[in-house]
């Protein structure tokens, strides 16, 4: 299987997210604007098992690293899901008539 990068061609942008937009499970869950409890627990299922699958094949060093990858990823998403509701909110507080 060939690789896709992670980056763009300059290494400057995180092209993880386009690839998020063409994963299936995701757009269905977006399709009608509301994210279920069952969409998010069926995304924890497929999470759950993409991880049983490829721990067991990383070193000890690599497991770390892949951990760190994994964490900081939580972060930036959460931070990230925090702003944009934050800037939303305040978008609508102050455009109200």
């Amino acid at each position: 299987m060939a690789r896709t990068s992670w980056f763009d061609d300059k290494a400057e942008h995180a092209l993880i997210q386009e690839q998020v937009t063409k994963l299936q499970s995701f757009t269905d869950a977006l399709a009608d604007g509301i994210v279920s409890q069952q969409e998010v627990n069926g995304q924890e299922q497929r999470l759950i098992a993409a991880m049983k699958k490829l721990e067991p094949e990383l070193s000890d060093d690599m497991h770390a690293k892949v951990t760190t990858v994994l964490v900081e990823l939580t972060a930036y998403n959460v931070m990230r899901l925090l702003h944009e509701l934050h800037t939303e909110r305040a978008r609508l507080a102050f455009s109200r008539p």
